[in-house]
């Protein structure tokens, strides 16, 4: 395996110009750390990451459906094994988990089959929007589309600086694999 152009950055290599950000989101994954040698994308980053991750109005659940399937057809191992940690966080039982890989059932399912338009069709059909609209608002489904193009974003970041999974979540995912 060759070396990444942009391994995650140590403290000691820390951009001065994101010196206040480095306790706070952008410090604590390997993703941002990455993230870190282009400092003025990681301050853009900063409010849209704050919107997509905190104030969703699809709520921490469904926000989880929506990451998870993203990870899982970017291939983005990074993404899958956080969010795989998270969702066990928010209560998700494994077999949960595993359905969004395949094609789980009720709510879970049609926001994985609007993740899968968002992929193959680069849309929500109209008949599928209304749906989705119907089950969890309009502006949910907003946040649903730009959670996918966040992560979508973030996982082409990783994959293309082979960011690897952070320590923590690595020995927590070889204690305990999904």
């Amino acid at each position: 395996m060759s070396r990444s152009p942009c391994p995650p950055l140590t403290n000691a290599e820390w951009p001065p110009s994101l010196a206040d950000l480095r306790d706070g989101f952008a410090g604590q994954l390997n993703v941002y750390r990455t993230m870190a040698h282009h400092p003025a994308l990681v301050r853009a980053w900063a409010p849209m990451r704050q919107h997509v991750v905190k104030d969703t109005a699809l709520g921490l659940e469904r926000s989880e459906v929506v990451i998870l399937r993203t990870g899982h057809r970017m291939g983005s191992a990074y993404e899958w094994a956080h969010h795989v940690s998270r969702a066990r966080t928010l209560g998700f039982s494994d077999a949960r988990i595993r359905a969004i890989v395949a094609m789980p059932e009720g709510e879970d399912g049609l926001i994985v089959r609007a993740v899968d338009a968002l992929f193959d069709e680069r849309r929500i059909p109209p008949e599928l929007e209304a749906e989705l609209a119907a089950a969890i608002g309009r502006t949910a489904v907003f946040d649903l589309i730009a959670t996918v193009g966040f992560y979508f974003v973030l996982g082409s970041i990783l994959m293309t600086y082979d960011t690897p999974v952070d320590p923590a979540i690595a020995d927590e995912l070889d204690r305990d694999p999904i």
